[in-house]
């Protein structure tokens, strides 16, 4: 049996920026409730040479963009990165979920394209079959930057757990 690469990433990409855009809600309510500026874990880090949140969630809006429509073979768009507040990070994610909420199989699946190239015309440049781009490359970047999104606001006392990470399914 073999799956669809559309199945592949999609679904998932849906699936966890929609549980990000909880667990955001519940680290912003955290902050109102303790009665302290809710930058203060936008700004948190799990290690000082480490990216703080607001980041991680902006790279994690990127590739759920960048994956399914690199393998679509369609420009990805690029954001300002500006956003500096639980709402503006929201409306980030929500922007995100649309354009890929637009997207249907057949654009992924039937794509005429079949390798991905990574920084072109760099020294650091990389050519990936799609499939390899999708599964070894944009996905696993993509749950990093969910996961350490999870992880610093329950490293800062929201309590949240393994079902607020997943989401629905």
């Amino acid at each position: 049996m073999s799956i669809s690469l559309y199945s592949a990433t999609v679904p998932v990409l849906v699936q966890l920026l929609t549980a990000l855009s909880e667990v955001l809600k519940k680290g912003e309510a955290f902050a109102h409730q303790r009665k302290f500026d809710p930058a203060t874990l936008l700004q948190s880090r799990l290690f000082p040479d480490m990216l703080p949140l607001v980041r991680q969630v902006q790279i994690a809006c990127d590739f759920a963009q960048s994956v399914p429509f690199r393998i679509a073979g369609l420009e990805v768009a690029a954001y300002e990165d500006t956003e500096q507040s639980f709402a503006e990070l929201q409306s980030r994610i929500s922007k995100t979920l649309a354009l890929i909420h637009a997207l249907s199989p057949r654009q992924l699946d039937d794509r005429g394209i079949q390798e991905i190239v990574l920084r072109p015309g760099t020294p650091k440049e990389k050519k990936l079959s799609v499939e390899d781009y999708a599964l070894k490359y944009g996905m696993p970047q993509f749950f990093f930057h969910i996961t350490t999104s999870y992880n610093l606001l329950r490293q800062n006392g929201v309590e949240i757990g393994k079902k607020d990470f997943m989401g629905s399914y």
